[in-house]
């Protein structure tokens, strides 16, 4: 192939030269050949890319498709019912609740509702009058031990850490529980001031790193986190038990990116990777030490 493209690009600069003496216009042909030259020489030297090297100026058409296959994919391929995480049925779904425009699409559903998986609400036989609806569905969450039960709505913010999310991020979600009475999951990634401030109910989940309750060491902090499980906001405290997403290994977040500010909500330091081993240090096994942990001086009780 690189033999054939220096005859052909040198006949075809020679044949231009030849024509354009009898006929001068055909010399505007160099504004496409001596680019594309240019490219195919460059391509014969380069030692990074052995698709141009082998393949000079026609291996970029390579590069280019690869560059826009995902939205051929998406617009000429992928049906409106595929697609993830979310497909585009879902996706127009939210954008006209969004634009508060008219979502409903006549003539029934495009979506196999015989296929599995597919998930329905069947009416009720007696339905209730509109007066004697509970349009605030709640789980009350504590028994008879509990001196702090908490009425819990069925609709709730799943997980997400700040850090893997951004602050806005986390004021929107919060500001959004806030308004939807309903509660907010921290992720493990430490409750930070932006799940504070809007003032929404708070799900503090603490993982294996006990990111904002720890040692330096990484160890569990009492003292850092009887601070912080007493806010008003934090409801309830969720222990993750081990690495769901990253089982048997754990996770890593590398020192480069640990900023000042998650370095002060984490409680780790500047400069070293932070590590969310596969297991809890602060206990094994739920009848392990007779039921009471002492690296944690007796606080976790089975």
């Amino acid at each position: 192939m690189k033999n054939k493209f220096l005859l052909i690009s040198v006949s075809a600069i020679i044949c231009v030269a030849v024509l354009g003496y009898f006929w001068w216009p055909v010399l505007w042909l160099y504004i496409i050949i001596l680019p594309l030259f240019i490219v195919g020489i460059f391509d014969l030297v380069n030692t990074q890319h052995s698709i141009t090297r082998n393949f000079p100026v026609v291996g970029h058409i390579r590069f280019i498709m690869e560059k826009i296959r995902p939205e051929v994919y998406q617009y000429f391929i992928e049906s409106d019912k595929e697609g993830t995480p979310f497909n585009r049925l879902t996706r127009n779904l939210v954008l006209r609740r969004a634009k508060k425009v008219n979502d409903t699409v006549p003539f029934g559903t495009q979506l196999d509702v015989y296929a599995p998986g597919y998930e329905w609400l069947s009416h009720s036989i007696a339905p209730l009058k509109d007066e004697q609806l509970n349009f605030d569905p709640r789980v009350q969450i504590g028994g008879a031990g509990c001196t702090q039960p908490y009425s819990a709505s069925i609709f709730n913010i799943s997980a997400m850490s700040f850090g893997s999310l951004s602050k806005n991020a986390i004021l929107a979600l919060n500001g959004g529980a806030k308004l939807g009475n309903f509660a907010h999951n921290t992720g493990e990634g430490g409750l930070s001031d932006y799940h504070l401030e809007p003032g929404g109910d708070i799900i503090w989940q603490i993982g294996t790193g006990y990111f904002s309750c720890r040692n330096q060491d990484g160890t569990f902090d009492l003292d850092a986190f009887a601070r912080r499980a007493v806010l008003p906001q934090v409801k309830m405290i969720e222990i993750k038990l081990s690495q769901g997403a990253k089982p048997g290994h754990g996770g890593i977040l590398p020192a480069a990116k640990v900023t000042p500010e998650i370095a002060r909500i984490r409680l780790v330091k500047m400069g070293a990777d932070v590590v969310s081993p596969p297991g809890h240090s602060a206990f094994s096994t739920p009848p392990g030490n007779g039921g009471v942990y002492p690296q944690t001086q007796g606080y976790f009780r089975w």
